[in-house]
């Protein structure tokens, strides 16, 4: 490492993304180098720390000869601290330039093996595999970004309505979602547990105890899925409302839909801008969403030529299918009951139709919401045990629920994935998340 030179010990340490409030002071900026220009005895090295991109200007006469050296002789993604001015400039990324006083670099990438992503086209298999690196990118990491605006915007949500967070373990005794996508696991003096599908059941017991409350965590599904929609692990936000209904569930989740939006359109503006992204099609996700029944949406399925019958489940392009017509997400309720969980209420008046709700998000990215009201007769909720097929000892703590102050409840579960996709713009959900867990990948 090069000692840094001629930097005065008060010298304030910033992020790029604090720039504009130290224009005009001498500031030292720590990070990697993004790209170098060179003109003569001027070179031009943009640094990169995580918050933005600035552009530095290095003079030769202004330095130590063994400084401006070790500057020009910087390689993509060399670590590095400059010192120097901040001023305004219109031009350069982010309307601010540093004129170095002063640098040091910690480690210089050898041109012998270089940073393996280029400027260059890479395939997919490529970049998946050095995912560790293509997160710096520019547009990885704005993806990135807006992902932790909507985790934000979602907790921020629940927090100031009212709900409680209480976690759920990942380790569960049984099913939630199917016995078919679930992750087995050896678990002590040959106990079998699986990875959880769902925070719902746990999160029901926490609703009788607490009223309004959410998990949010990692979810896992063993779904031998290869779309552009799954992930074999991926995070959820559920919340669970005791007495609560289907219009509850709907109400909710409109306005936690809404009041994201909103806030990546608020804050994220310069990172959709990075992902080339349509912000008209987002800024026309305004309450009220188009509300229609699933005999409603199968019979414009048909109407549109989609082979669906009654009875079964909408499809990748039935999904996008069913929301061509409108500019917002369509929620969409009262499922057949037999392709729902067997916790789902059934409808007072067609007991074949449970009261559960799924919200279509526009643009082919599918469903981003499902829940709806969850059963509180403890007869009712054993029968459907039996029917499933389903371990009663497993679910004796959930019948407990409705042995000992049953209420009508209801919830959801939301993906974060799939609704960061959306925001971006994304084909796929696998640059949603800074490591994606597939059907074929497990690295890094």
């Amino acid at each position: 490492m090069n000692n840094e030179t001629g930097a005065a010990p008060s010298v304030p340490v910033i992020t790029i993304a604090e720039a504009a409030r130290h224009a005009g002071e001498t500031v030292r900026l720590n990070g990697w180098l993004y790209n170098l220009r060179k003109s003569g005895k001027i070179v031009f090295p943009i640094i990169r720390d995580g918050s933005g991109l600035m552009q530095c200007v290095a003079v030769k006469s202004n330095l130590p000869e063994d400084v401006f050296e070790a500057l020009k002789g910087l390689t993509q993604e060399s670590s590095f601290t400059v010192t120097g001015k901040i001023r305004a400039e219109q031009r350069a990324i982010g309307g601010y330039e540093l004129d170095v006083e002063s640098a040091a670099i910690f480690q210089r990438v050898p041109e012998d093996r270089p940073y393996p992503i280029t400027p260059k086209e890479h395939g997919v298999d490529f970049l998946m595999d050095h995912r560790h690196l293509w997160l710096r990118s520019r547009r990885q990491h704005a993806a990135i970004r807006v992902r932790h605006e909507v985790i934000k915007a979602i907790r921020d949500y629940f927090d100031s309505h009212g709900f409680t967070l209480v976690d759920t373990p990942i380790f569960t005794p049984a099913a939630c979602e199917g016995t078919t996508t679930l992750f087995e696991v050896d678990y002590f003096e040959d106990e079998k547990v699986y990875l959880t599908q769902s925070g719902q059941l746990y999160n029901e017991a926490n609703a009788m105890a607490f009223g309004n409350v959410y998990c949010f965590g990692p979810t896992f599904r063993a779904e031998k899925s290869k779309t552009r929609r799954h992930l074999t692990e991926f995070w959820m936000v559920e919340p669970e409302m005791a007495y609560a209904d289907l219009e509850d569930v709907k109400r909710v989740a409109e306005e936690l839909i809404v009041y994201i939006v909103g806030r990546v359109l608020e804050n994220r503006r310069e990172e959709l801008k990075t992902l080339e992204r349509d912000i008209s099609k987002l800024e026309s996700v305004k309450a009220p969403f188009p509300r229609i029944s699933y005999d409603e949406a199968v019979k414009n399925l048909q109407g549109k030529g989609s082979e669906i019958q009654w009875g079964g489940d909408f499809g990748n392009t039935d999904e996008t299918l069913l929301t061509e017509d409108w500019d917002r997400p369509v929620i969409i309720d009262r499922y057949p009951t037999e392709i729902k969980g067997f916790y789902f209420q059934p409808d007072a008046v067609r007991p074949e139709l449970a009261l559960g709700v799924d919200i279509i998000a526009p643009e082919g990215y599918g469903e981003i919401v499902g829940g709806g009201q969850r059963i509180h007769d403890l007869q009712l909720l054993e029968k459907r045990l039996e029917e499933h097929h389903l371990p009663r000892e497993a679910f004796e703590w959930y019948l407990d629920l409705r042995r000992f102050g049953s209420v009508p409840h209801a919830g959801f579960g939301m993906g974060v994935e799939r609704f960061v996709a959306w925001m971006c713009g994304l084909e796929h959900v696998r640059e949603t998340i800074a490591y994606p867990r597939m059907l074929y990948r497990t690295r890094p």
